[in-house]
């Protein structure tokens, strides 16, 4: 009886393809495990195994898988049920899912290696390209693609291989290779025939010559005198303070044995574990509240003012999991959060904590996926971002899912386009676990969820410590500018407060949405900005590095010293970043000391930990800094929040813009004053009188709900219609064009008045593409899935048609 195996490969193709296995492969093979398949003409993939079975395909001739490359499943059976939802769900393919699933160095890729034949061949007929690639070979047993690349100094180099081949001078195959090595680590010992006392006395006597060597073998003894532990080479090389290169002599002698470990990248390395805090009151109220309603429902919010102490509620329930033999998800929206978050998690369950996010290698990444895939004592908590739901859990009991309300939770390019909460609530519901949801300022659809009864409610009205909430005062800069008060883009009323909360020994946080120096630079005489010769937008200046930078596509140039219009030396900057900011401190206060935190600071494996390490320890006086700033970070001597500038956030074009803005300020605020003083917040504003604004500084957050709730029923925005988006893309400004049109109208012949657009972004152009978008608004009556499926129809009428064939379209759920 003929076997068949469906495999998912790493290509965004609607249908999983099938493969025939022999009945030796059938017995071994299972669901979840790896095989390297032919695809195509020369291509070979690493798939998964999704399913197996006894039917061959109808339309094409099965091939034969190439290899198993693993001995068990690397993903479970939940995890397969999860990607498929996340491709039904998203509108994506299990392709995406799983390139996008997998760590990278799971996904082996094929290597096309060149060898000369064996049959001799005329070489007057080789053109002149031809013969460079022949007589290399004459030189080398094979070459790779981009070796011939090199050799040629060309990109396109496949018509030579080609021509090559025609003419039988040359072969070609295809080589998978691993990507993941695991870390050894070098141990030495002493060789067993100068175990015996005599043995070692001679030894020592006949190096009494080579001190150095004579120092070495001492210094062994004395560390495995020491610690009864292996010996590690870097440590011996360390303490007997010799060079690599003598321990190498003593390995060649004979003298010494060298031996390899595997380990882990990332361990843990701590003391024994603290206890676990004691909870004050209303932590206590909100644990037994939220355990009460977990008999209920499966998911809970949890809405804690900031500061209120929701970390450690979570550690009560995290300890509750434990005990109870089960894995702990704990998902966080940026990475710096992490950073503060190890620590406190680590004192509390030691090597329990496994981390896992983009700024791990994907080495790290795969030791981490092998520990929770096995269920090891290291991964029973896993503490990450948006990407650590694809992690193979067999026994999940509990999701946190902290600061709920974040953007960064979603993941926009490229596909799957998941939103990490909604996901961690679905795999919780696969994993028959509970999920919590915490924030002090909630997402709009989750609290309309919980007054819905969908979810769970728990509050937490006081900070922890019955600490005041910091008193918000509204700055009108505006009235300070007429008046002349300002000093650069401070207020006299900011530098007042600054200089009283240095005087003080506290420390500052300015709060500016903006990184680079100044977003606009404008020359006086002619009024021209200098723009990205890709994108629609200007180029922010970066004093740092002295060059003009586009934040959409990273072009960039050096500062030009007078217009490129008309030659006028008189440029001026406008607007500001965090940049200007920074140095604008440093003039105002050139005695103390001044860091930024955004994306330039940020951008290596700890680059957020030293930063946030240097605040901790209060080597950083004054801190500016973007959005990264208000997640949820706990810095204990912080007194004054400054927010430079409140308008840019209310004024931006998007439904959700009052709500953001709403939920960065009250963040932003939250890091003010969280010990015994009570923190001081001032938000600058040329509109004090604007209704958000008013909400923060009241902190009101149910009076903001009620009256955005209000705007998005009348306008039939999410969550009370879910939400489509659709964006064309292409070179060609009016191929995209007419393909939106054609698309938007034959939305609207099904689904009425429900479809926005086609519309231009507000920037229409990015990385020389021109984008279109439309957008699809779903009411609560109307099946979602049978609206998914009407727009998947048209997507491949529209994909059939040749004008348009070239367009890129993006299905986007839940973009918002």
């Amino acid at each position: 009886m003929p076997y068949f195996i469906d495999v998912i490969i790493p290509i965004p193709l609607q249908k999983l393809f099938t493969y025939s296995i022999t009945t030796a492969e059938n017995d071994f093979l299972k669901m979840g495990m790896r095989v390297a398949v032919p695809f195509g003409k020369s291509k070979i993939y690493t798939g998964i195994v999704a399913k197996i079975h006894t039917e061959a395909p109808n339309t094409y001739e099965a091939k034969e898988i190439h290899q198993i490359l693993d001995e068990g499943p690397i993903v479970n059976e939940k995890q397969l049920r999860l990607w498929q939802w996340i491709a039904n769900y998203y509108m994506c393919t299990l392709g995406d899912v799983m390139r996008a699933a997998l760590p990278s160095a799971f996904i082996l890729e094929s290597e096309t290696i060149i060898t000369k034949n064996s049959k001799i061949i005329d070489e007057s007929i080789l053109l002149d390209e031809e013969f460079l690639v022949y007589e290399a070979l004459q030189h080398q047993s094979s070459l790779k693609i981009h070796d011939i690349a090199n050799i040629l100094d060309k990109k396109n180099v496949l018509p030579v291989i080609k021509r090559l081949i025609e003419k039988e001078a040359i072969s070609v195959e295809e080589e998978v290779y691993e990507k993941y090595k695991p870390k050894l680590v070098r141990y030495v010992k002493l060789h067993v025939n100068f175990a015996s006392e005599n043995a070692l006395q001679k030894l020592l006597d006949d190096l009494h010559r080579a001190p150095k060597q004579h120092q070495v073998i001492l210094t062994l003894f004395s560390i495995s005198a020491t610690t009864k532990k292996p010996v590690k080479v870097a440590d011996l090389s360390k303490e007997s303070d010799a060079s690599p290169a003598i321990i190498k002599s003593l390995i060649d002698k004979g003298i010494l044995e060298e031996y390899f470990i595997q380990t882990d990248r990332v361990e843990y390395s701590g003391d024994d574990n603290e206890n676990t805090k004691n909870l004050n009151d209303y932590q206590k109220t909100a644990l037994n509240e939220i355990k009460e309603a977990f008999k209920e429902q499966s998911v809970v919010l949890l809405h804690g003012v900031t500061s209120s102490g929701k970390t450690e509620v979570y550690v009560k329930l995290i300890e509750d999991a434990l005990n109870k033999n089960q894995q702990v998800l704990y998902l966080l929206p940026e990475i710096a959060l992490t950073a503060q978050l190890i620590t406190r998690l680590q004192n509390y369950f030691g090597e329990q904590v496994s981390v896992f996010h983009s700024k791990y290698s994907s080495h790290e990444r795969v030791e981490v996926w092998n520990n929770v895939l096995n269920n090891s004592a290291k991964a029973q908590i896993v503490l990450g971002a948006r990407s650590s739901i694809f992690l193979p859990f067999n026994n999940l009991g509990l999701i946190i899912v902290d600061e709920e309300h974040e953007q960064s939770f979603k993941q926009f390019d490229p596909a799957p386009r998941y939103h990490a909460r909604d996901t961690a609530i679905v795999l919780a519901h696969i994993h028959q676990a509970k999920t919590l949801l915490g924030s002090a300022t909630p997402s709009l659809e989750s609290y309309f969820n919980a007054k819905q009864n969908k979810y769970g409610f728990v509050e937490i009205t006081k900070r922890f410590n019955d600490v005041l909430m910091p008193d918000i005062e509204l700055v009108d800069i505006k009235d300070k500018l007429k008046k002349k008060l300002m000093k650069g883009h401070f207020s006299d009323r900011l530098l007042e407060e600054m200089t009283q909360t240095l005087r003080d020994g506290h420390q500052i946080i300015l709060f500016q949405n903006r990184r680079g120096f100044s977003p606009i630079v404008e020359c006086n005489t002619c009024g021209h900005s200098p723009q990205c010769p890709n994108c629609d937008v200007s180029l922010t200046y970066h004093q740092y590095r002295d060059q003009l930078r586009c934040h959409y596509c990273g072009f960039a140039e050096i500062m030009p010293k007078t217009c490129k219009a008309c030659g006028s030396p008189d440029l001026d900057n406008k607007g500001f970043g965090t940049e200007q900011i920074e140095e604008e401190v440093k003039q105002l206060f050139p005695e103390k000391n001044v860091a930024r935190m955004d994306l330039d600071t940020t951008r290596g494996k700890y680059g957020y930990e030293k930063i946030i390490t240097a605040l901790e320890q209060q080597e950083i006086d004054i801190l500016v800094g973007t959005q990264m700033l208000t997640k949820g970070l706990d810095f204990r001597n912080v007194k004054l929040v400054g927010i430079m500038n409140a308008d840019n956030m209310l004024n931006f074009p998007d439904f959700r813009a009052h709500e953001r803005s709403f939920q960065l300020m009250l963040q932003v605020s939250g890091r003010a004053g969280r010990t015994e003083e009570r923190g001081k917040v001032l938000i600058q504003t040329y509109n004090p009188h604007h209704n958000i604004l008013q909400q923060v500084s009241t902190n009101n957050y149910k009076e903001m709900y009620n009256e955005q709730m209000n705007d998005r029923y009348n306008y039939k925005y999410p969550p009370v219609y879910k939400q489509v988006k659709i964006t064309l893309k292409h070179k060609d400004y009016n191929r995209v064009d007419a393909a939106s049109i054609w698309f938007a109208t034959s939305l609207r012949n099904v689904f009425g008045d429900f479809i926005l657009g086609p519309e231009s972004p507000p920037i229409g152009r990015i990385r020389n593409q021109f984008y279109k978008n439309i957008l699809v608004k779903i009411p609560k009556k109307q099946s979602l899935s049978k609206t998914k499926e009407a727009i998947i129809k048209m997507n491949n009428s529209f994909l059939s048609i040749k004008d348009f064939r070239s367009v890129k379209v993006i299905l986007n759920v839940d973009n918002f």
